[in-house]
């Protein structure tokens, strides 16, 4: 049952089998997403895998003999609605785990409310190590910006064979600002020159100047650390002045809107994430058939198959500790060890992050492809 209340989407599903229904009460899981708004991409296909591992558990019987009911709130890819979304969530609703979000932003704003009322919470894609480090009781499925940007300085330096490389960095995103600092210090250490730093803020539209100023310094790659709605004008822009390098950048550029909006302009871009769809990998492959079975032929993207693994993680902590209680769960999650996800084997961390390892795309005939794999 879908139903909608001002910005909010809530999703209640209790799975019947056959003339029985399960009866008991449900195990609520909350999640915040930009369903809505510039980011909604990134929101959108996260519900999209976490409501097909949601299903998926429901029809082998749900957990703890209880179905799994999922609420989630949309957060408009506004600054602040996270903090309502939470507080929403946990105090009215009653969710015993959280997901979300994507941007750190988001996740930074929500991360205190969670830790206050001892609700665990597991990020999708926030890869700013501050998120995590506001207490005990957040999580996340991917990696974190220190070694995504080591990933990105490598493959800059190794892959590219880049010598002189500049950056553009979105001056009010910690994700942008973090992923530029590490990949700074990476790429230097191993022998590269930053020849050029430019900044702009997420909604800018216009990045002639910022280009022009990088052009002058004759860089062989750039990064370009922000998402992908100014990742795509950056890359029109810079190709209509000329600047024909490559360009790299994070997990932030993965949604099908980098091609539908940059076209040309970002075909022989690169950019890390933490999952291909070309994996050959048995489990890899039967996901990939049973998500494009579920939403009509859509192929999945990172952080769909991050909100899959976090779902499965979650529960399955909630299994082993044979409770929903906030700090037996959250103990269940820290203790994690290999847990055989769709985005590889996952371990938790002593500081709450997941260790995996990152793919590299390449964005080639219009399509996102896998190009390699690297770990710093």
């Amino acid at each position: 049952m879908i139903s909608l209340l001002r910005s909010a989407f809530t999703f209640s599903l209790v799975l019947t089998f056959g003339a029985f229904a399960i009866a008991a009460e449900p195990i609520k899981l909350g999640h915040y997403a930009s369903l809505t708004g510039k980011e909604a991409a990134f929101g959108v296909a996260t519900r999209k895998g976490i409501l097909l591992a949601i299903e998926e558990i429901n029809a082998k019987g749900g957990v703890l003999g209880r179905p799994l009911e999922y609420l989630v709130e949309d957060i408009q890819s506004k600054p602040g609605e996270s903090a309502t979304a939470v507080k929403k969530l946990i105090s009215r609703d009653k969710v015993v785990a959280m997901f979300g979000a994507n941007a750190s932003l988001n996740s930074l704003e929500a991360a205190p409310i969670c830790q206050k009322a001892k609700i665990p919470m597991m990020a999708i894609s926030s890869t700013n190590p501050a998120v995590t480090e506001v207490g005990n009781y957040i999580f996340r499925i991917c990696f974190i910006d220190p070694f995504q940007g080591a990933v990105l300085g490598k493959f800059a330096r190794d892959s590219l064979h880049a010598k002189r490389v500049a950056l553009m960095t979105a001056v009010n995103s910690p994700y942008s600002i973090g992923l530029s600092d590490v990949l700074r210090r990476d790429f230097t250490a191993r022998g590269g020159e930053i020849v050029a730093e430019q900044k702009y803020a997420e909604g800018d539209k216009d990045f002639r100047a910022q280009l022009t100023a990088i052009r002058a310094a004759k860089p062989d790659v750039i990064a370009a650390t922000g998402f992908y709605t100014e990742a795509a004008l950056i890359c029109i822009q810079a190709r209509s002045l000329g600047l024909n390098v490559p360009f790299i950048g994070g997990d932030g550029w993965e949604a099908p809107q980098l091609i539908e909006l940059g076209g040309k302009a970002v075909e022989g871009t690169y950019y890390s994430t933490y999952f291909s769809a070309e994996n050959d990998a048995p489990e890899v492959r039967s996901f990939v058939e049973r998500y494009r079975a579920r939403w009509g032929g859509e192929v999945p993207e990172a952080v769909s198959a991050l909100g899959y693994d976090a779902v499965y993680l979650v529960t399955q902590a909630m299994t082993k500790v044979g409770t929903t209680d906030g700090p037996k769960l959250r103990d269940a999650i820290a203790a994690t060890k290999n847990f055989p996800g769709v985005t590889g084997r996952t371990t938790i961390d002593e500081k709450r992050n997941s260790q995996k390892a990152a793919v590299m795309l390449a964005v080639k005939n219009g399509h996102s492809a896998f190009f390699e794999a690297v770990t710093p």
